[in-house]
């Protein structure tokens, strides 16, 4: 696909001034950096290790990397190599994609080594790990960004702008609800997010990307959260309530999963028998668990309310279960009303290559529009109808800007896209204080999680 116009980059940059990264947990989602930089960010920067738990993955992708790029097999380390990675291939970067609750430990000890870090959100799961996080850049000094891809969508750099320039006064109140449908949405439940242990459940994983846009449009951060969340749709025992009487711990060879609309059947998509179903064995991994099944700890329903340090508040609903997916936001303000719509999956499609899967590829994908409505509504004016240009690529468009920021740089942004680990730490510190209201049933104050 060819660059948008605006990301379109000089080749000014010497092949001897490249930097060295080396990229962690070999997932679907670590492909977006690989790609790009074995692609059309190679003279910006060379990819020259992997590390992950499994060496099947590993493998899998410097297979795809040499049909696809033509490149030579990149060197696999396995995480206790980590040190001997970092040291035998002089990395200057890590990019982290690994699951979330290891991406303290990998941020921390490549920093300890002298390398900047690049991680995928969220930076971390919980306050002691974030401490953590914080302690190491302050200690070593080193740069962490992270990968906050909704920022550069067009459609919502345009409301960053609008806000930004005034358009409704200060900014009182936020009403926000995300739906995310039961193709998107239900994948959680089937994978490692579905431990709370390991995700910190969608408060962390899923809203880190929402509470950053939150804290980025109105140019605040949180300081009081408190929230009410359950497991109601998914979960063997909401089943049995409904009363399904059949039920599989995973769908590869199960007849109970013929006919279930929410079984995922890896055998049918290559990616995904590649990379999961054939890398079983070397680490116990199950990608196709039951949505259904019994040990799942995170929430499919959340309702938070938050007020930020400049008294703005938020209302904020998550529902994982929805027939469609997008979200509603409105901004009340001084002088006017903001209000924005996005549909990114208007209806269930089946499933091709990638991480967010239906049921196996049985039916041929529709194509897919997001259709967008910003509406301007001024006290005492006409309400005006904010016309967003369309954006090709992931996340609206936004992950093609974002592999330029981080690879190139964007040297004059007046909008402040680009995420420090400040700017991670505010976003994921809504959801832990979400998840210690769900828990006590109080409200909880940031300030008492982690120390600056």
């Amino acid at each position: 696909m060819a660059l948008i116009p605006e990301f379109q980059y000089l080749r000014c940059y010497l092949m001897t001034d490249r930097k060295r990264y080396a990229l962690v947990g070999a997932g679907v989602r670590s492909s977006m950096y690989s790609h790009a930089l074995l692609g059309r960010f190679k003279e910006a920067g060379e990819l020259v290790a992997l590390c992950d738990i499994n060496p099947v993955r590993m493998a899998y992708h410097n297979s795809e990397f040499a049909a696809k790029f033509g490149s030579k097999p990149l060197p696999q380390y396995s995480p206790d190599q980590f040190d001997t990675m970092i040291r035998e291939n002089k990395i200057a970067k890590v990019i982290v994609t690994s699951i979330d609750r290891t991406h303290h430990r990998y941020i921390c000890r490549a920093m300890e080594l002298g390398c900047d870090v690049i991680s995928e959100k969220p930076m971390t799961v919980d306050p002691e790990k974030c401490q953590q996080v914080l302690d190491a850049v302050n200690r070593t000094g080193k740069k962490l960004t992270v990968a906050f891809n909704y920022r550069y969508s067009p459609r919502n750099s345009k409301v960053k702008e609008l806000l930004m320039n005034g358009a409704v006064g200060q900014i009182i109140s936020v009403h926000f609800e995300w739906l995310l449908n039961t193709s998107h949405g239900a994948d959680y439940f089937r994978r490692w997010h579905r431990d709370k242990r390991n995700s910190g459940g969608l408060m962390v994983h899923k809203a880190t990307h929402h509470f950053d846009l939150v804290n980025w449009w109105i140019n605040s951060t949180p300081k009081t959260v408190f929230g009410m969340g359950d497991l109601r749709f998914y979960g063997r025992e909401n089943a049995e309530e409904r009363g399904v009487t059949r039920f599989y711990e995973r769908v590869h060879n199960r007849a109970n999963a013929q006919g279930d609309p929410f079984a995922l059947k890896m055998e049918k998509d290559q990616g995904l028998r590649d990379l999961y179903l054939n890398a079983e064995n070397a680490d116990g991994y199950i990608r196709d668990q039951s949505v259904f099944g019994d040990n799942i700890s995170i929430e499919d329903d959340m309702a938070v309310m938050v007020r930020y340090r400049n008294k703005a508040t938020m209302s904020y609903h998550l529902t994982a279960y929805s027939p469609w997916e997008g979200w509603r936001i409105a901004f009340n303000g001084t002088t006017g009303r903001l209000e924005y719509d996005v549909e990114e999956l208007p209806f269930i499609i089946a499933t091709g290559t990638g991480p967010h899967t239906l049921a196996g590829g049985d039916r041929e994908a529709d194509k897919v529009t997001e259709p967008v409505r910003i509406s301007l509504r001024p006290h005492w004016s006409k309400p005006q109808t904010i016309i967003v240009p369309e954006s090709e690529g992931g996340h609206g468009g936004g992950d093609d800007r974002l592999l330029s920021d981080l690879f190139i740089g964007d040297q004059a942004d007046p909008l402040g896209r680009a995420a420090s680990h400040m700017d991670g730490a505010m976003s994921i510190l809504t959801g832990i204080a979400a998840n210690k209201s769900f828990a006590t049933g109080l409200p909880t104050d940031v300030d008492t999680l982690v120390k600056f």
